[in-house]
């Protein structure tokens, strides 16, 4: 089988968080945080990532100079010798980076998919610095738009199985030439999504798309719910606090979310 041709054109990127105005971590200083985590040892994590010893721990230094709260506990001496431990501070970091990481992988595989088509990628670099006040923004191609008497259904396929219906106005077609194949944005107002324990419930709402609550944030009167739907999309809900109450939800928890068609706007880039 003859191999694959490379891109005549390669994008690549490195993901670095920074803190307090400097660099905090970054791919090779997270895989000597789990090499530690796997070791227990400084000296062994530090030939595993090729560092010198000393280059291990200055980073470690760095990283704990920065970080508000210690990433690694090294205990020396006792009945079995020392080691080194990551706190659960540290196995925090290193679960948010991987997360962050694959979502920032996922942005560079889609531009390396359009990057020999110069005009598609402009599309997709407009799409990710759109500014709207719309909580959740999910790209994706139109698949279908059914024209009523004043309105019609655009049916927007996110990809994994997700699918966003809209009801929109017959103008509101023409004016942004949607038809099937055309990319385009759903728009959805965070106070706008009705939330539910319950799966494949009847009810009036097009939208019900099923996920498991990641975050809940309560404040004086109402919870932001962050909920993670198929293809690592995240959505985020407002409700009460009364209702997050009575729905019983938290992390882990299985989720629906409820959302009229009539309250996703679309948006395109040109």
């Amino acid at each position: 089988m003859p191999k694959a041709k490379p891109a005549a054109l390669a994008i690549h990127g490195g993901l670095w968080l920074g803190r307090k105005g400097k660099k905090f971590v970054g791919e090779s200083r997270i895989a000597l945080l789990e090499s530690i985590d796997r070791t227990g040892s400084i000296t062994a994590a530090a030939k595993d990532v090729g560092l010198s010893y000393k280059a291990a721990w200055d980073a470690v230094d760095a990283m704990n100079n920065v970080a508000d709260k210690p990433l690694l506990i090294r205990a020396t001496g006792g009945q079995h010798g020392g080691g080194s431990y990551l706190t659960e501070h540290g196995h925090r970091l290193v679960r948010l980076y991987r997360l962050l990481q694959s979502g920032y992988q996922q942005l560079l595989d889609q531009m390396q998919a359009q990057v020999h088509d110069f005009h598609k990628l402009n599309e997709l670099m407009k799409a990710i610095t759109m500014r709207t006040s719309a909580r959740n923004q999910f790209r994706g191609v139109v698949k279908a738009v059914r024209r009523g008497a004043v309105n019609a259904d655009v049916i927007l396929d996110l990809g994994e199985g997700l699918e966003i219906f809209a009801n929109i106005t017959n103008d509101a077609v023409e004016d942004l030439d949607l038809k099937p194949g055309r990319a385009a944005v759903a728009l959805i107002k965070a106070s706008f999504i009705v939330l539910s324990p319950d799966a494949n419930i009847r009810v009036s709402a097009r939208n019900q798309l099923r996920g498991t609550v990641t975050e809940v944030l309560a404040g004086g009167v109402n919870a932001e719910v962050k909920i993670q739907l198929p293809g690592r999309r995240l959505l985020t809900a407002i409700i009460t606090n009364e209702a997050l109450k009575e729905l019983g939800l938290a992390p882990g928890a299985d989720c629906s979310a409820l959302i009229k068609s009539s309250h996703v706007l679309i948006a395109v880039n040109d």
